[in-house]
């Protein structure tokens, strides 16, 4: 497969159709369809399911994504070191994060790197702490923001420690107006969400080694703190998610208190494409500044 094929690839596993992705490239459908077939007769299996919807992966187009996306990666690499070495600033960037990180700090992280860099394209791509884990060891971001309870084996550049906050309905009255004490969370009713989504909470439940009763189970944040401000049970949120929810709650300093460490990821710090070096040392600034 040429280099054009990859591309042709990854464009239409994007697009979901031969006829978006011959827009985006400027070529025509049949061109594209082409290309598709004579890769698969050259690979010896299918890589599309074609149906009137469009199309989907196949298995053995899913086994090969990675692959792909690994060229394509090297290659933009190669064009963002040749650009860098004539004096140019052009290239692209594309960063994983979840949501509390995306609401908070993303928009002017953004900002701030394009007004010294309008010609870098930066994509943006919000998930979960595990989307946002396996974009970065398949490598469809560049870059991604994780916690150091959740980036397991990728290295990790702490840059911000979020306090752990303890968030009850709003007739809820704990012992001290300021803070509540973490072995009286043990006596209180949870509502929880999905270890992909609060490794750092559930990490601090094992950290201190007690179990809790839940009876709601939810997947985002502001469902959760919907179901506290019903009076269903308390939780615990980092402060970044609090900063952008408006539900009427209590929220209380732990005690003794407990933080989670974000950080920027990166599976090789030396391989970076001039660009994403670039930004990957903007945001290490970003939040070196912030602590000023």
């Amino acid at each position: 497969m040429t280099l054009l094929a990859y591309q042709i690839f990854q464009t239409v596993v994007e697009q979901g159709s031969f006829q978006r992705a011959a827009e985006v490239l400027n070529l025509t459908p049949s061109a594209i369809s082409h290309a598709v077939s004579t890769a698969e007769k050259e690979l010896g299996f299918p890589l599309f399911n074609r149906n009137k919807n469009g199309v989907t992966l196949t298995s053995y187009g899913e086994n090969l994504h990675p692959y792909i996306l690994t060229v394509l990666n090297s290659d933009a690499k190669l064009q963002q070191a040749i650009l860098e070495f004539n004096g140019l600033t052009h290239g692209s960037v594309k960063i994983g994060t979840f949501s509390s990180v995306c609401n908070n700090f993303i928009p002017d992280i953004v900002t701030t790197f394009s007004k010294s860099h309008p010609n870098i394209e930066i994509k943006i791509y919000q998930g979960t702490y595990d989307d946002v884990y396996n974009w970065i060891k398949t490598g469809v971001v560049d870059l991604g923001f994780l916690s150091e309870s959740s980036c397991k084996d990728i290295p990790i550049t702490p840059v911000y420690e979020d306090e752990l906050l303890c968030v009850t309905p709003k007739n809820f009255k704990s012992a001290n107006k300021k803070y509540i004490e973490l072995e009286d969370l043990s006596k209180q009713k949870f509502v929880s969400q999905r270890e992909s989504t609060d490794a750092d909470i559930q990490n601090l439940f094992k950290k201190y080694q007690f179990s809790i009763r839940s009876s709601c189970h939810v997947e985002d944040d502001s469902s959760t703190i919907a179901m506290v401000a019903a009076g269903l049970g308390v939780c615990i949120m980092p402060q970044l998610v609090m900063n952008n929810i408006n539900y009427d709650v209590n929220m209380y300093s732990l005690k003794p208190a407990e933080y989670r460490t974000i950080g920027i990821c990166a599976l090789n710090s030396e391989t970076m494409a001039p660009a994403v070096k670039t930004m990957h040392k903007h945001i290490i600034r970003y939040f070196k500044n912030l602590e000023i």
